[in-house]
């Protein structure tokens, strides 16, 4: 079925004219990426950024033609800028990524660069997804700004980005300036941008390595993000290429990994924490997330995922541990309903994410 669908999918995008060459995009090389799993459907369309309004409408056609294919009910297409020459083949598969370290015959990794305007950009990590990463990038996010500090929030979750449901933005979009820059959005005092943004709500984001890099680093250049004291990354869980893309791309001022106190989460701590300090980015600190439940009843405390985890794990690591973030159900409530609880600052959970912050700040050195 995948076979036949993926023949249907490239006769349909070779019938599509690229207005740079007269060729189709398909075989003109500008269409890349492309997956075809099950009933859904997701590719990039390569341009320029000086060519990108006019491939919009490019890309647009693409991903209304592929939809109405019959067995398609998800289509993912989008813009990427990976060269200012658009409409060329892509190069030979003999180059290659950098390693995170350079050996014999490699190059060394790319040198992070810093974000015009960010006073600091600090990462928000796991080594596993589940554990509430999201939900804590969020509200500390939200706990600076109620500081009084410019804050900005990249969602760089790109297969699960949930800062629309967090910030209650769900089914907004960010517009372009004069610039063709992106236009972040804001909620709570924090300017937002997410992947979240640029796909229908459902979606499954399907990408494979080159297109997930690229997006990232698109995210990062091409968002007008102003002036900013921190700019908090909420980032992919696990320690794959789109992680150490990300520590290559930008200068980061460190890194907040998140985890649960049982102990498979732990294993996947020291990963987290191995791949960052490999990448030469400082560990601000480790949070323990779902730490206890205290019943609503009884004022009991049930460490359903058991108890200090993580606490054990950043000593044997020798990082900070910067403290524990209840099983709370107005946390999960205020998340589901786009209410960070950091926005109030004197509510029990909100003091936790104020304290948060202060440590963010102290660290940074703001």
């Amino acid at each position: 079925m995948s076979e036949k669908l993926t023949k249907s999918v490239e006769k349909a995008l070779s019938k599509i004219k690229d207005p740079n060459n007269g060729k189709d995009i398909l075989s003109s090389g500008v269409v890349q990426g492309l997956t075809v799993k099950d009933d859904r459907v997701g590719f990039a369309i390569e341009t320029s950024r000086e060519m990108a309004e006019q491939m919009e409408t490019i890309r647009a056609k693409a991903e209304k033609d592929v939809r109405k294919i019959r067995g398609v009910n998800a289509v993912t297409a989008v813009l990427t800028a990976h060269s200012d020459t658009p409409s060329q083949p892509p190069k030979s598969s003999q180059q290659k990524r950098a390693p995170m370290s350079g050996g014999h015959g490699t190059p060394p990794p790319p040198t992070p660069k810093s974000l015009p305007g960010v006073k600091s950009v600090v990462a928000v990590a796991s080594g596993k997804g589940g554990v509430g990463k999201s939900t804590i990038a969020v509200n500390l996010a939200v706990a600076l700004a109620q500081k009084g500090k410019k804050v900005g929030l990249m969602d760089a979750d790109i297969y699960g980005p949930s800062a629309p449901i967090l910030f209650g933005l769900t089914g907004q979009k960010p517009k372009l300036d004069d610039n063709n820059k992106i236009i972040p959005l804001i909620a709570h005092g924090v300017k937002v941008l997410s992947m979240g943004f640029m796909v229908s709500d459902g979606q499954a984001i399907i990408w494979r390595g080159p297109m997930i890099i690229g997006a990232l680093q698109q995210m990062f250049s091409d968002c007008d993000w102003g002036e900013l004291d921190v700019l908090v990354v909420d980032m992919p869980p696990g320690t794959g290429d789109a992680q150490l893309t990300l520590v290559q791309t930008v200068e980061l001022a460190g890194a907040i990994i998140a985890a649960t106190p049982q102990e498979v989460a732990l294993a996947d701590v020291r990963r987290g924490v191995n791949m960052f300090q490999k990448a030469k980015v400082p560990i601000l600190g480790v949070i323990e997330n779902m730490s206890g439940f205290i019943s609503p009843d009884s004022g009991e405390r049930i460490d359903i995922f058991g108890k200090g985890g993580a606490k054990r794990v950043a000593g044997e690591l020798e990082v900070p541990f910067w403290g524990e973030i209840p099983l709370d159900p107005e946390l999960r409530s205020a998340s589901d309903d786009g209410k960070p609880v950091a926005t109030d600052p004197d509510s029990p959970l909100g003091k936790v994410f104020a304290e948060l912050a202060d440590k963010v700040l102290a660290a940074t050195k703001q």
